[in-house]
């Protein structure tokens, strides 16, 4: 007999959305707290542009070459499990990663923290979803908006770290430490049993009144039928629309991507090294780019909902375009870190619009083009350092970034694949 969700205690929902959030910022802060660092570590393994890009493409290959092993592990283990599990050893990853004395164990050690991050990422937003059907509304945005609070957080620390002359060690030692710490008692206040329970039902599957669509069909109950069972209906003949649809989600999402890896593995560098900022003034950059990144996504819930996801994706890479290539056509300091300001405004709802999306796409198996979508999208995060490494040392680090406004102009161009106007399921 399907549970009655209004039944279950608001507080006990109340706690899962804050332990939910607390494993998000978590994510976020552990990796920030090595990004500011990356400027000394290069110098201290001495390596060029392109060493250095394709050592730091290693966290999201780990990310990629794991990924898909995180379903297996949440059906055993559990999602919140999962998570926990997955920060405990990014965190030691990171740690590693930051006292390695070669590139070849410095890459290495970002490989495994990049393969934990994604069980941890997949098994949050499991985790996450659970708690947004109990609530019966969209939550999920406010999830990556704290994530990029905990991002904020981290780079804040390594700079404060920087500034009080702590050593690399010490510094991520105890950043990781505390990050855990938080995620294992967060643990607790997770939801209950397997992630396939009761409680995955949302308030409109819930009702024991209710016939499910597949017992009734439409014109029988004479309720409208709605878009995405007409879509349903079309069967074959919608198979190829939406492998199209598919694959411009994933370069939208994959564009976010870009962008973000742009600022956490180049915003410091280029910052210090073109512009000869000081190492705790360079960190504002990476700062920039997430901090805008989370006024993005607090807002972006109410944007589309006026707007649709179609115009604030387009508005964002519009934004995403003129911003960071302004920034780049006349380099200053202020003006740079503005940029990447912009930049992380901009791509701050694709991610989440393109999971989204592609969750509803009609045809697929439930969950399908989400995994989808959250495998391939870490392609840009893969891509982006050999890439920008290359071209920058042919050409320089400001050529190299060039792949910022690049991605606003193909967001621009593929936003089509998104809703005009929001969804009402």
């Amino acid at each position: 007999m399907p549970v009655d969700t209004e039944t279950r205690p608001l507080p006990a929902a109340r706690h899962a959305r804050a332990a939910v959030a607390a494993l998000f910022f978590t994510n976020g802060a552990l990796f920030a707290n090595l990004l500011p660092r990356y400027p000394q570590i290069k110098e201290d393994l001495a390596i060029g542009n392109g060493a250095y890009g394709l050592a730091v493409a290693a966290f999201p290959a780990g990310a990629i070459t794991a990924g898909l092993a995180a379903g297996l592990l949440i059906r055993r283990m559990g999602s919140a499990r999962v998570a926990v599990l997955g920060t405990l050893l990014t965190g030691a990853g990171i740690l590693a990663a930051g006292l390695a004395p070669s590139v070849a164990l410095f890459a290495t050690a970002l490989f495994l923290a990049g393969a934990m991050d994604a069980l941890t990422d997949v098994a949050q937003n499991t985790h996450g979803l659970r708690v947004q059907r109990l609530y019966g509304r969209s939550i999920l945005n406010s999830f990556h908006a704290v994530w990029s609070i905990g991002a904020v957080t981290g780079g804040l620390m390594a700079a404060g770290a920087m500034s009080l002359g702590l050593s690399l060690g010490v510094h991520l030692a105890v950043s990781a430490a505390v990050l855990v710490a938080a995620a294992v008692a967060a643990l607790r206040f997770c939801l209950p049993g397997p992630d396939n329970g009761p409680e995955e039902t949302g308030p409109e599957e819930t009702r024991p009144e209710e016939t499910r669509p597949e017992e009734t069909r439409p014109e029988e109950t004479g309720r409208k039928e709605t878009g995405r069972e007409r879509l349903t209906a079309e069967g074959a003949r919608g198979t190829s629309r939406v492998g199209v649809v598919l694959t411009a989600l994933v370069l939208i999402a994959t564009a976010g991507t870009l962008v973000e890896d742009a600022g956490n593995s180049w915003a410091a560098l280029y910052l210090s090294d073109a512009l000869h900022a000081s190492a705790a003034l360079a960190a504002s950059g990476f700062i920039a780019l997430v901090g805008a990144q989370f006024i993005g996504r607090l807002i972006g819930d109410r944007l589309v909902d006026r707007f649709g996801q179609r115009a604030v994706a387009r508005a964002g890479g519009l934004i995403t375009a003129v911003g960071m290539g302004l920034a780049l056509a006349v380099p200053t300091l202020p003006g740079t870190i503005l940029g990447f300001a912009l930049a992380g405004f901009g791509v701050a709802t694709l991610v989440p619009a393109a999971m989204h999306e592609a969750d509803a796409l009609p045809g697929l198996k439930p969950g399908s083009g989400l995994t989808i979508v959250s495998w391939l999208m870490r392609l840009g995060f893969l891509l982006s350092p050999p890439i920008v490494g290359q071209v920058a040392d042919a050409a320089g680090l400001r050529t190299g970034l060039l792949v910022i406004p690049a991605a606003g102009v193909l967001v621009v161009l593929l936003a089509g694949a998104l809703q005009a106007r929001p969804r009402r399921d």
